[in-house]
């Protein structure tokens, strides 16, 4: 085991530089939509979860350099107090002003410069249903445009604020969460008149549909299922199981402006763990592939209807779901092309205009879920599916060999930066009450502890890889899996914050760390930079929490026994 900052180097790869050409502009999109649908090419202001349409994670600016990055200072500090399970918000920037998410939808307007609050919103929640979630107090982030923030509650409603005043323009409840017990935890985002978001799903026994709402009035539009949204769909679920299926696309996914496509990733199935092993197919809780679970799916924005998908694990009985938001678009040798992980710890490679399957690429080297994957058809080989009873060593864990959080791209480099989590677990699979409606009632299916890989002792690493082909230009281990997202810039940096509360910055084409600096509590949250004023400034999301930082104390011991999970706070750097 490598200790934080050792360096692997490795065969060098030839790196392709991929532009910053501007995308196209459907019809219909101004003012804020195209600043954000648009590569920055002032980076100024960072207008989405990922950035810009590109979902690249990628700041143009370039005053904070590999040559004065070691004079990176504190700027000024923000805490919104209340931090439930830490800060898991991406923030985002415009005009010189921030807007960040605490826990319970919280929402704040901060100065670009100083970090003086020019407004807070703090919605009034449904406090028994808020009560009763296990996990959910978060809000990962908000979608800004048409002089609004957006943000979605746990309690099943998305709300408009004024971008000036933070004061409320629409309230629209979308979902009956004091029955389901579910909610909106990720961003949503703008695409032209409509602001879309999808909801949680997966072991929650439902349908997990994705939203469209009106901008201007917050009239629903269009609700797209990401179980058996369509009749093809419906004959993948044996016995109607697609009435209580899970799934739901609950990270914030890309749009395609060129082509008019919603790009989202969709959650695992439910009950989690099918105990029906190898006859999946025709017994079970839910015989069948199960669309369109564990896949990615394309929308027409403007009619919600689905144009084409890919199912990344069908029938998936691991809960490796494709519901990581990331969906990277870049152009190669002629083609476009999107890049998207999924959980399992493979990369896929889509061609954008149909999603047929151009590579996969493995990013860790621990997973015997499935023996491969065919990287021409995206086709399982040698599934390991699991009866009735106890399993070892399954790997990757529940966790995933990715999660939720974002790699970066840097056109600069031509390289992906992405974090890869080593861990494995033992399990018992379990018979569950059946369900026949949805329902407030998680159906997991399944008792699990996570372990170290036989032979190995579970870790993290980010490398820098070719987005199409996986091959890596180099590594750095860590001791424990990063959980937050990554940044890379035009100063050749990637930033990269850390579970123990370290936040580096890495030279982007060696990957030698060049700066470091303790931020007193992990990270499991979004980084972005900004300018304002003339100065470039980097803002990263502190504070411990999560469903998977949970089990890190028993795994990994200190620090993590000792660190608090009920605080956190926005910390913001630059130069002298």
């Amino acid at each position: 085991m490598k200790p934080i900052g050792a360096l692997v180097s490795m065969i060098g790869l030839a790196v392709v530089a991929v532009g910053l050409a501007a995308c196209s502009m459907a019809q219909g999109t101004s003012g804020t939509e195209a600043k954000a649908a648009m590569s920055d090419t002032t980076g100024n202001d960072w207008m989405t979860y990922h950035g810009n349409y590109n979902s690249w994670h990628y700041s143009p600016l370039s005053t904070i350099d590999s040559s004065n990055v070691k004079r990176l200072r504190v700027a000024w500090v923000h805490h919104p107090g209340r931090s439930t399970r830490g800060l898991q918000s991406m923030p985002l920037a415009a005009d010189g002003v921030l807007y960040y998410t605490g826990s319970y939808s919280r929402v704040w307007a901060l100065d670009g410069v100083t970090g003086q609050p020019l407004w807070s919103y703090f919605p009034k929640l449904n406090d028994d249903l808020v009560a009763k979630q296990t996990h959910s107090p978060y809000t990962r982030g908000i979608a800004l445009g048409h002089g609004k923030i957006f943000v979605g509650t746990v309690d099943g409603r998305l709300i408009a604020l004024d971008q000036k005043t933070g004061q409320p323009a629409w309230d629209t409840k979308l979902l009956n969460s004091e029955k389901l017990t579910v909610g909106f935890t990720g961003a949503p985002l703008v695409v032209k008149d409509k602001v879309i978001i999808g909801s949680q799903g997966g072991e929650w026994p439902w349908r997990g549909p994705i939203f469209a709402v009106d901008a201007n009035s917050g009239r629903k539009l269009w609700e797209f299922f990401t179980v058996a949204g369509t009749e093809e769909a419906k004959k993948t679920w044996g016995n109607d199981s697609w009435q209580t299926g899970g799934g739901g696309g609950w990270m914030a996914g890309g749009y395609d402006a060129e082509t008019n496509t919603v790009w989202w990733g969709t959650g695992n199935p439910a009950p989690l763990y099918d105990w029906a092993g190898a006859d999946w197919k025709t017994a079970g809780p839910r015989p069948g592939d199960n669309l369109y679970t564990t896949s990615v799916i394309a929308l027409d924005p403007d009619s919600g209807k689905l144009k084409f998908y890919h199912q990344e694990l069908p029938h998936d009985a691991w809960d490796f779901d494709s519901a990581v938001g990331e969906f990277v678009m870049i152009d190669r040798d002629g083609k476009k092309l999107v890049v998207h992980p999924n959980k399992g710890g493979h990369v896929f490679v889509y061609d954008r205009k149909d999603a047929k399957v151009v590579n996969v690429w493995p990013l860790v080297k621990h997973i015997n879920f499935v023996k491969g994957i065919d990287p021409k058809t995206g086709e399982l080989i040698g599934r390991r599916d699991l009866a009735l009873g106890k399993h070892q060593n399954l790997c990757p864990a529940i966790a995933g060999g990715m999660s939720w959080n974002s790699g970066a791209y840097s056109p600069k480099t031509g390289l992906y930066y992405k974090i890869g989590q080593e861990w494995c677990m033992d399990l018992e699979v379990i018979k569950t009450t059946p369900i026949t409606e949805p329902q407030a009632q998680l159906d997991i299916g399944a008792n699990f502890k996570l372990r170290n890989p036989e032979g190995d002792k579970a870790h993290g690493h980010i490398s820098a890889r070719d987005p199409v082909t996986g091959a890596k230009k180099w590594e750095v281990m860590f001791p424990e899996p990063p959980l937050a997202s990554l940044l890379a810039t035009g100063g050749n940096l990637v930033f990269v914050p850390d579970p123990r509360g370290w936040l580096r910055a890495y030279n982007a084409t060696t990957g030698e760390q060049l700066w470091s600096h303790n931020n007193g509590l992990g990270h499991n949250g979004g980084i972005i930079s900004y300018g304002a004023k003339g100065k470039q400034y980097i803002a990263v999301a502190t504070g411990w929490g999560s469903l998977v930082g949970d089990e890190f104390a028993e795994l990994f011991g200190e620090p993590f026994k000792s660190m608090p999970k009920d605080s956190g706070a926005l910390v913001v750097f630059t130069v002298d």
